[in-house]
């Protein structure tokens, strides 16, 4: 398979990275020399100087029929007039346009192929799922949904005072309730798939899988439990910042949200406040949401949140364009006692350090818009995918194919790659534990944690 990206920005880069390392065919095409001699001296792919619109230098690229054709750039323009020429002109498997203006993603785009586009994706509507989903699940980790399985993929950041550190994993049943698997420790930038001898240590992120039962029952054990959210703040009143409110308010019920508004009918008890710096759209913010309390104040000089009474709130979901800001204001509301904190991120490295910190939610809109990519290109028997640890290790939902070579045979026996493990097994509605000397067998329902490099190899072994 070959993937061409147009656009090697943030979101352009990070997608070639991942799927390079997954040793897949890779073509960037880049406009900006300078940003084209970063990429050519980092990324192991052709990189191509000239104009994502431009046919000669798509035919430079030699699409050819199962290729997949990604338009990333920052321009929506741009990403649907490049699809629609690669439409015109070649037979691919797939045109996906990443478009940021919510009225060109609107259901007469998303609904049906425009200029021969297949799949639009928007990074402030990923980014805002991924916020929304961690708030229905008490705002207390990131969470990692899977498709066709009952269990989640939680992380929990270790700091000094937590009754972890120092335990061997095996013990921690000793210490913590329900049924659970850490799948993956991520430890000073880099993971590991522990074992039962593995040994928490402070600043370490484990990635839990469970039930939703059992992880309310652990973090209510670790001092994290989950509650209403009565009272929350939204820092930011852009694109994410309005989605949120409509979210928290039940105002306009879009079609990614309408599952999650059940939970929260009574919308009429909470209350949501505003908080931009800009005025005018503070106005126009007012005006769309009249039950919200909206604030023109910029959070970062001195005094606001004493001045506001924010010191009372349950959540704040810090959202504005500046990733230092969200991170030093969730923070802030931590130190008044804010219960919870959610930020966004530009940066997918910054997540990780945010946790650290103490910051409950850490939601990176690249890796969200890179994930919904990555899960596009990987359909069929892939249901989802989930990055962690910067793109280096992966969550990944699959089902087992008829003529895969892993059907009868013993997990012990299926020579995974090193650093891989199955942390779910799920059969004819029933869960069962992947122990070594299980029997894989067709149609089977698996969830693996694997590096990035071993992607490949994961399908081939359980994909037909």
């Amino acid at each position: 398979m070959k993937v061409v990206i147009v656009g090697a920005g943030t979101v352009g880069y990070q997608l070639a990275r991942q799927l390079i390392s997954e040793n897949k065919d890779v073509i960037l095409i880049e406009k900006d020399p300078d940003v084209v001699h970063r990429a050519a001296n980092s990324l192991d792919c052709m990189v191509i100087n000239g104009e994502g619109t431009n046919l000669d230098v798509l035919r430079q690229a030699g699409l050819e029929e199962e290729d997949f054709f990604v338009a990333a750039t920052d321009s929506d323009e741009v990403n649907m007039i490049a699809c629609g020429l690669v439409s015109s002109e070649f037979a691919v498997s797939a045109k996906i346009a990443r478009v940021r203006n919510l009225d060109y993603h609107s259901s007469r785009l998303s609904g049906k192929q425009f200029l021969g586009i297949d799949f639009v994706v928007n990074p402030e509507n990923e980014a805002a799922r991924a916020i929304i989903r961690a708030v229905e699940h008490g705002a207390v980790s990131d969470v990692m949904l899977f498709e066709e399985s009952p269990v989640q993929m939680r992380n929990i950041a270790v700091d000094p005072s937590s009754v972890l550190v120092g335990r061997a994993l095996r013990n921690l049943a000793s210490v913590l309730p329900g049924s659970f698997l850490v799948a993956v420790i991520v430890r000073e930038g880099h993971y590991l798939i522990p074992s039962g001898d593995t040994v928490i240590q402070v600043g370490d992120i484990l990635y839990v899988v469970a039930r939703q039962q059992d992880f309310e029952e652990i973090f209510e054990h670790l001092g994290k439990a989950t509650g209403a959210m009565k009272k929350v703040i939204i820092i930011g009143g852009g694109k994410i910042g309005q989605q949120l409110a409509e979210y928290l308010l039940a105002e306009e019920r879009s079609n990614f949200i309408n599952r999650f508004v059940r939970r929260f009918a009574r919308a009429e008890s909470r209350s949501v406040k505003i908080v931009d710096r800009d005025y005018g759209r503070c106005k126009l913010l007012a005006e769309r949401f009249p039950r919200a309390l909206v604030i023109n104040a910029d959070v970062s000089e001195d005094g606001v949140f004493e001045e506001q009474h924010f010191a009372n709130s349950d959540l704040l979901i810090a959202a504005t364009d500046n990733q230092e800001l969200n991170i030093v204001a969730g923070l802030y509301a931590k130190s008044l006692g804010i219960k919870r904190s959610v930020v966004l991120v530009n940066r997918s490295g910054y997540t990780g350090i945010a946790s650290q910190l103490g910051i409950d939610v850490p939601v990176s809109q690249k890796n969200a818009l890179v994930t919904s990519i990555l899960k596009f290109i990987r359909s069929g028997a892939i249901h989802s995918v989930h990055t962690i640890s910067d793109g280096q290790i992966e969550a990944i939902e699959l089902t087992v194919g008829s003529q895969s070579r892993a059907v009868g045979k013993p997990v012990v026996d299926l020579n995974l790659p090193k650093d891989s493990l199955i942390v779910a097994l799920q059969r004819e509605g029933m869960n069962l534990v992947p122990k070594g000397s299980q029997v894989i067998r067709a149609e089977d329902h698996l969830i693996l944690v694997a590096a990035k490099k071993d992607t490949d190899r994961i399908q081939g072994i359980f994909v037909s």
